[in-house]
């Protein structure tokens, strides 16, 4: 069910107001119908001019009915609109209920709590009961406040819990938690793995014997180009440290500039210094 804060000005929008004739109704009554057998409830009538004196009481499980003839200008007629409207006074939330209405306008409703927002049943006031009957033309539309009922509650039957909408606005601030920054890994597994890469070394020595190395090679290569031997060879010593800071103390930020300061010196020494060394082997020197 649909219900508004401002249900009952929308329905007289469709009625001419400033005219003579006007909507009404007659034998207007409301009877609580409980569903024990035997409990026959409680009735009383109304009028548009006369409220019911004393608050409904509303079961859990009974029934409130609602029954009278809609009139236009005295005449029995159907209407356009046709509303019984629940409002909880203190909140002025409003839900409608329809009228089934004959073309004689003879007219009827039957409200439960279970046909009521939930918000009503979290009320601890009586909601006030009007009629709406409106329609096209110049008769006025009429919405008369007729009797208040009171909801009673069953108390071995726990109320639906009611959560209010979201609603554009203001919000909490929200303070945000990172998460700590990862850890490094267990120290047995990091000297397992520094050990690996250490016994590469002696057999990157081992290969170049069995491969011919010539060492002899050494002195003339630094001879024709020691400025590009020696950068290029730093260079390569500079980014295994530049890895191990990351790895100990830097964060990615840090690492990033000097890895790419370091990656222009390599590129551009390497470049002279592995040119020298094909020079050489063009010259048949091996």
């Amino acid at each position: 069910m649909r219900f508004t804060q401002s249900f009952a000005p929308a329905l007289l929008l469709l009625a001419g107001v400033a005219q003579a004739t006007s909507w009404g109704f007659d034998d207007g009554s409301v009877s609580v119908v409980a569903k024990r057998a035997g409990d026959a409830g409680s009735k009383e009538r109304f009028t548009s001019k006369t409220l019911v004196t004393k608050p409904l009481s509303l079961g859990s499980t009974d029934t409130l009915k609602i029954s009278l003839t809609a009139k236009d200008n005295g005449q029995g007629k159907r209407p356009h609109q046709a509303f019984v409207i629940l409002k909880e006074k203190e909140t002025g939330l409003e839900a409608p209920f329809p009228l089934t209405v004959k073309e004689s306008g003879k007219a009827v409703a039957s409200i439960t709590h279970k046909d009521l927002p939930v918000q009503f049943l979290h009320s601890d006031g009586p909601l006030e009961a009007s009629i709406i009957l409106g329609s096209f033309g110049s008769s006025k539309a009429l919405n008369a406040p007729v009797f208040d009922v009171k909801l009673q509650k069953d108390p071995n039957v726990p109320i639906p819990p009611y959560e209010k909408p979201v609603r554009y606005g203001k919000k909490e601030e929200i303070h945000h938690i990172f998460r700590a920054d990862p850890t490094s890994p267990p120290k047995v597994i990091s000297i397992f793995f520094a050990l690996v890469v250490l016994a590469t070394v002696p057999v990157l020595f081992i290969s170049w014997i069995f491969l011919g190395a010539n060492l002899n090679h050494l002195s003339k290569a630094i001879g024709a180009a020691p400025v590009s031997h020696a950068t290029f060879f730093g260079s390569i010593l500079a980014m295994e440290g530049v890895f191990f800071l990351y790895y100990t103390t830097w964060n990615l930020f840090q690492a990033l500039p000097v890895i790419g300061a370091v990656a222009v010196v390599t590129m551009l020494s390497g470049t002279k210094a592995l040119g020298e060394v094909q020079s050489r082997r063009l010259a048949g020197e091996r």
